[in-house]
């Protein structure tokens, strides 16, 4: 159960007991209210019910996973739900959650504009207009994105052109207080170009002109997109286990 002095109600007083780190100022979106919860240096929030995500932690692993368990316990969060929670491994999670998907992932974020990339010049915003070929790219080169057109959680949409194609894009998802990258993806027969580079280059340096800091989610066994992130600058990272409660 949780205990009532524990509980951080707003996403002010969340970002304040979280340090205002750059994965809470990414995660909690302004105009979106958030209650947070407090426990042995952890902090984890939740969401409204109709927000695709039920929640965030920081903080050491384990206090993260007892709020968790004390919130199923109460009702606050219920089966289906995802929450993205500092690393830990499965055996943790014991007789405490039992979830259906747990994977690890690492948000990666910089506030230094990166080096100029070869045919960074080519990358420009899309509009609705290129919805189609937005769609046809992502089912040909990352069918498994969570970025599509539509998406209510998309700002803008970035690409690259090759004679009328559409054959890099990338996802604005900004709805927090600092930028974020989404949905970062070059058609097959594209790649090994320096494409990849220069839309995420491009889109991070359109992104700082409008906020202190951007961020992006990655797969760890996704080395050589590592590898491209922190050559471009994306050095600090946040190690996070994403969760399923079944």
């Amino acid at each position: 159960m949780i205990i009532d002095d524990r509980v951080l109600q707003g996403r002010d007083a969340v970002l304040a007991a979280a340090g205002h780190h750059p994965y809470a100022r990414a995660a909690l979106w302004r105009g979106l209210e958030a209650r947070g919860y407090q426990r042995d240096g952890a902090v984890l929030w939740v969401f409204p019910p109709e927000h695709s995500n039920g929640g965030d932690a920081i903080g050491p692993a384990e206090p993260a996973i007892e709020i968790c368990a004390a919130l199923v316990a109460d009702g606050v969060l219920r089966p289906g739900q995802s929450l993205h929670l500092p690393r830990h491994g499965r055996e943790l999670l014991s007789d405490r959650l039992t979830v259906s998907r747990h994977g690890d992932w690492d948000f990666l974020w910089t506030g230094t504009p990166p080096p100029e990339q070869p045919d960074e010049q080519r990358v420009v915003r899309l509009t609705a207009a290129d919805n189609p070929a937005l769609e046809a790219l992502i089912d040909e080169a990352f069918p498994t994105s969570t970025s599509r057109p539509g998406d209510p959680r998309v700002v803008d949409w970035y690409g690259i052109r090759a004679d009328d194609r559409l054959v890099a894009c990338g996802a604005d998802r900004s709805r927090g207080d600092i930028g974020f990258l989404a949905g970062l993806t070059v058609a097959p027969d594209q790649r090994g170009r320096g494409l990849g580079a220069a839309l995420t280059a491009g889109m991070t340096r359109a992104l700082l002109a409008r906020h202190d800091t951007v961020g992006l989610g990655v797969y760890p066994e996704n080395v050589g997109a590592v590898r491209l992130y922190r050559r471009l600058g994306f050095t600090n990272t946040h190690h996070l286990t994403s969760i399923r409660l079944a």
